[in-house]
């Protein structure tokens, strides 16, 4: 895409949406998870958390309709997800609580979920024109901030599972990363 066409594509998300893999010792996904808080969206503001554990896809927001639309048009799309047993989501109106900052990590609480995020490795800018979606090509903007850990609870109980960290020393990579500064753009 050129630089003309992706300038004239609209913006229909700010905000950020932090997320995490979680994976056994054989390399096995045990849960992921996708923090959003949207500053501005095409269908409105707020914060959500969608879960998949054990095969059991749950979204928690105080607002469906944006929580539901975040699920459908970005999360099923991630690369992340692919591969997962991705059944219609339980979707559970409750208030999303997420505090996060670059330096210290991320703690978030949504219904009986509890995820935290700390280690950050490194922080840098993404960007990319060809970020595909269920309907076509997007652009991306993003500072990302890979984690050296991240932990899920779901009513109290640990998750199992771990952050698979890796790339160099120079860019590190990680399952677990916090984003700010997000814009979608279609």
């Amino acid at each position: 895409m050129s630089k003309s066409s992706a300038s004239h594509r609209r913006i229909i998300l700010a905000g950020a949406n932090p997320g995490l893999r979680l994976f056994d010792e054989h390399g096995k996904v045990t849960a992921y998870a996708s923090i959003w808080m949207v500053d501005w969206s095409i269908r409105g503001s707020g914060t959500a958390v969608v879960l998949w554990f054990d095969g059991i896809v749950r979204v928690v927001s105080e607002d469906v309709d944006l929580a539901s639309w975040l699920e459908q048009y970005f999360v099923r799309s991630f690369l992340e997800v692919q591969g997962l047993p991705w059944h219609e989501p339980a979707v559970e109106r409750d208030l999303v609580q997420v505090s996060m900052n670059l330096a210290d990590g991320l703690s978030a609480k949504a219904a009986d979920i509890q995820i935290e995020m700390s280690g950050v490795l490194d922080r840098r800018l993404f960007a990319t024109d060809n970020f595909q979606l269920a309907d076509g090509n997007h652009s991306l903007s993003l500072v990302i901030a890979p984690v050296r850990s991240a932990t899920v609870s779901i009513g109290g109980a640990s998750v199992p599972g771990f952050v698979q960290v890796d790339g160099s020393p120079d860019k590190p990579g990680s399952s677990a990363f916090l984003t700010t500064a997000e814009v979608w753009q279609r």
